[in-house]
């Protein structure tokens, strides 16, 4: 039942999100060229790079390498937009950055996922979870938020609505992930392990992607905000809009699936 709610909560965090950049804003910063450009080198170009150096020692379950690769090669356009303005990192611009973020890792997944896996892959990956993914996180969060900022310039009301929903960002990122974990722990069915042995991969390219994000925010000649912006979108990974994806690889596939990052049983050959 909780997998239902799994769009819902995510797409409630998208709309709350996109509602703290003004439109018109969000339009400036798709101007930033040097900014866009080192956040597409990062995450297409170093990060399969990282990806495939550290490709030969993960498990050798295909399942759980399809895992990985799904979670790794996949920018988080969501909760990473918190996380990098927490830090102090340009979070505006990566906002701006987010559908072209997406946009991107729909056309690179598959290609990325063949190049790593092999042509068997091709009727698997399917193009029908990305588009609707697309469409309900984030068109339409972005064609709600834009006219609520519109109330909220010309009506208290609107001013209260928004406010609210900016003060909701932090309760609604927490229920997204207890709904995702919660809709999909069970479903492990005591293959820990399988899942635990990547782990130490996880860290590992958290640890590269910080030192390489600093490289290419250096290259680009970005501020500090921008860069640890960069640094923020090449780190986090695992973008939730690829859960549709990880759900609707077919049974006859992989016989047990969860979450991306939780596959847990070998691709039927």
């Amino acid at each position: 039942m909780l997998e239902h709610a799994i769009n819902p909560v995510l797409a409630a965090l998208l709309y709350v999100t996109f509602l703290q950049v003004p439109a018109a804003e969000l339009v400036r910063s798709l101007r930033a060229g040097r900014f866009l450009a080192a956040a597409l080198v990062v995450n297409f170009a170093v990060v399969p790079l990282v990806v495939a150096a550290m490709f030969a020692f993960l498990p050798a379950d295909q399942a759980v390498r399809l895992d990985v690769l799904l979670v790794l090669l996949t920018p988080c356009v969501d909760y990473v937009i918190v996380f990098s303005r927490l830090a102090g990192g340009d979070s505006r611009r990566l906002l701006a950055a987010t559908p072209l973020l997406l946009l991107a890792q729909m056309v690179a997944l598959p290609v990325l996922l063949v190049a790593f896996m092999g042509a068997e892959l091709t009727h698997i990956v399917e193009p029908g979870p990305f588009v609707e993914a697309f469409v309900v996180l984030i068109v339409v969060p972005l064609a709600l938020a834009w006219p609520t900022q519109a109330w909220a310039a010309r009506r208290p009301a609107g001013r209260a609505v928004a406010h609210g929903a900016g003060t909701a960002m932090v309760p609604l990122m927490a229920a997204t992930l207890i709904t995702v974990v919660a809709s999909q722990v069970p479903k492990l069915d005591g293959n820990l392990a399988a899942v635990a042995a990547v782990v130490p991969f996880y860290v590992l390219f958290l640890v590269v992607m910080a030192v390489a994000g600093l490289a290419v925010g250096r290259l680009f000649r970005l501020d500090v905000p921008a860069a640890r912006a960069i640094v923020f979108t090449g780190a986090t990974r695992n973008s939730l809009v690829v859960l549709p994806l990880a759900l609707a690889l077919p049974a006859a596939h992989v016989p047990r699936r969860s979450r991306a990052g939780g596959l847990t049983k070998p691709l039927a050959r």
